[in-house]
């Protein structure tokens, strides 16, 4: 175990060492010149011999005080330089941790229009569909889904869940998929889905009690892929498959596209939210987020009485 006199008393000390003037060690360090005085001789009474020697007009260094001068002010830079420097690689990394869906095919493709604005982070994108611990695991924010809140941490409302069935056109015109009661006697992807219950009844047709056999897949994003490859109808997110549709290979054969109150949110612990490479992309976020707003439905954009 170490024994240390006061940091207080050896920084007080440092300071009027390297002026060797009380009054102007106070003006760098914040303090009166009475409370750098009792810091000094907190620390000769520790010590047990003088550190300054006193005049009317000025201090000087005693013997002691020259000897220990260089070597406290050796310890400050290095302790200045180190934490300079974790401080510096903390804020050149941004670690953002994100459901699969999301990051896949929505945010991935947007991150270079970050990168280019703030070329100086690196950033680091970590997909999970689990729910991240801030303080077990190594990121800075994260896209988390649900309602929230979460205590501790800041909170920005991104888009509720929002979904409607998609499929390939030659699966649509194959077999003639022209009301929304038609979905029911063709291959549903996961159809047990709650999703599927919430855009059924939303459309007026009774969902079926039996939800029924089929292909079960564990994300959007697999049930996407299926979908392309023409194996059924599959609830998706529209936003996250504008250019499957643009280019023609996915289809949305009905206008109605259903909500639900769960959504997305930008997290990050209350401490971070002065940081700058927060700050920096909170703001891009969410402008992403509301250049979205004319392509969906708004009602997926109002936020929750819980966001604010």
């Amino acid at each position: 175990m170490r024994h240390l006199p006061p940091l207080a008393a050896v920084k007080a000390f440092e300071a009027a060492a390297r002026h060797e003037n009380f009054t102007l060690a106070a003006a760098e360090l914040g303090m009166t010149q009475a409370a750098v005085s009792y810091q000094i001789r907190l620390l000769e009474e520790r010590l047990g011999v003088p550190l300054f020697l006193r005049s009317k007009r000025r201090v000087t260094l005693s013997e002691a005080g020259r000897r220990i001068a260089p070597i406290a002010s050796d310890a400050f830079d290095r302790l200045a330089a180190g934490f300079s420097e974790l401080v510096d690689e903390d804020e050149s990394v941004l670690s953002v941790s994100t459901a699969q869906t999301f990051a896949s095919n929505w945010l991935a493709a947007r991150l270079g229009a970050f990168q280019i604005e703030r070329p100086e982070l690196a950033v680091r994108l970590q997909t999970s569909n689990s729910l991240i611990d801030f303080a077990r695991d190594d990121a800075d924010l994260a896209i988390r889904t649900g309602e929230g809140p979460w205590p501790g941490l800041r909170q920005h409302f991104l888009f509720h869940h929002h979904f409607t069935p998609m499929c390939t056109p030659d699966f649509r015109d194959r077999h003639r998929l022209e009301r929304p009661e038609d979905v029911l006697r063709l291959p549903r992807l996961t159809p047990d889905d709650d999703w599927w219950k919430l855009w059924l009844e939303a459309a007026g047709v009774a969902a079926p009690k039996d939800r029924g056999s089929g292909i079960r897949l564990d994300s959007q994003t697999t049930e996407g892929q299926a979908a392309l490859a023409g194996h059924g109808v599959a609830m998706l997110t529209p936003m996250f498959w504008r250019s499957e549709v643009a280019s023609g290979r996915l289809v949305q054969p009905f206008e109605l596209i259903s909500c639900e109150r769960r959504g997305y949110w930008l997290v990050y612990p209350e401490h971070k939210r002065g940081r700058a490479k927060i700050r920096g992309f909170r703001d891009w976020l969410l402008g992403e987020v509301a250049a979205e707003v004319g392509f969906g439905p708004a009602s997926a954009f109002t936020p929750p009485d819980s966001s604010r």
